[in-house]
């Protein structure tokens, strides 16, 4: 590698996968790593997929201002990014699809509605009919080299999928089974996802291709970010050994009896920080909520009570 980039070729692969477990991926560290992978790495085109979402802008713009001018990335379809719309963006996702089948990267942000087919959701039209998010999930999914999930939605169903579900929304692993789609899914879950692990996850991707089934738990997170709960490295940790709980928000004290998830949630968020790295929930007074988990929220409520 080039040492105009100020770091070694065997340096930046040694920090690219040591710097997500212990690190913001910072202002300083980000352009490194868009320059490193433009000489590192073959080139990956993307379709990306909004279904039922709140979206993550924050990924967004480091998608734009840090990968895509290194042209690893190729982001053949984005809803909201890409300047074409109507059938014309449609038409943009099938022919990237055609052109790079079994090469190119699925990313799903959302839930998926599937009941009825799937009819109350839907990105364009096909043959002048809606086409259903769960149809785009078909037709992309099967050829697609990978899938991505970026968000607790696009996962494991979250919010959309809370009861009542009136829309049948499902998490994208639940949906491949469904339609018997056998293409990878590697989960990025949170709500909302945090950008450091979804750069993280696809900076693994781009150097060393998909993740072996060791480095992923048993919801196919990856185990460098979601390896441990955040209970293990909790600031109020302390509090809890030496059993001192807190009655009411802004006693010192665990947050345990005040609905915290975190002894079985698994994220590094005490390490890895929110808001450009100045905070993270419990830090802020309130609970861990397990946003990252499988069954949020139904699972995990009522949020403000000891389960």
């Amino acid at each position: 590698m080039s040492s105009s980039h100020g770091i070694s070729r065997r340096d930046f692969i040694r920090w690219a996968v040591a710097a997500p477990a212990s690190l913001s991926f910072t202002s300083v560290f980000l352009p490194r790593l868009a320059a490193a992978l433009q000489e590192a790495v073959k080139e990956y085109p993307i379709i990306w997929l909004q279904a039922s979402t709140c979206s993550h802008p924050s990924i967004k713009n480091v998608i734009l201002e840090q990968i895509l001018p290194g042209r690893q990335l190729i982001l053949a379809y984005h809803g909201t990014l890409m300047a074409a719309t109507g059938k014309l963006s449609v038409d943009a996702a099938r022919e990237a699809a055609a052109k790079y089948k079994g090469k190119y990267v699925l990313v799903v942000e959302g839930a998926i509605p599937t009941k009825e087919d799937g009819i109350y959701g839907h990105v364009g039209e096909e043959n002048g009919k809606p086409f259903t998010m769960l149809r785009w999930i078909d037709v992309f999914g099967k050829n697609a080299m990978a899938a991505l999930t970026v968000g607790t939605c696009a996962a494991y169903g979250g919010l959309p999928a809370a009861a009542p579900n009136p829309s049948g929304s499902m998490g994208l692993n639940d949906v491949f089974k469904m339609l018997n789609v056998t293409t990878p899914v590697i989960n990025i879950p949170g709500c909302p996802c945090h950008p450091d692990w979804f750069i993280g996850t696809v900076s693994k991707i781009l150097l060393y291709g998909m993740p072996q089934p060791k480095e992923l738990d048993e919801y196919g997170r990856l185990k460098l970010f979601f390896g441990r709960t955040v209970h293990n490295r909790c600031i109020k940790r302390d509090y809890l050994d030496d059993g001192i709980f807190a009655a009411k928000f802004g006693d010192e004290g665990c947050l345990l009896e005040l609905g915290c998830k975190g002894p079985f949630t698994n994220a590094d968020c005490p390490i890895r920080l929110w808001n450009g790295g100045v905070n993270w929930c419990i830090n802020a007074g309130a609970p861990c909520i397990g946003c990252t988990e499988m069954g949020f929220p139904d699972a995990h409520s009522p949020i403000y009570q000891r389960r």
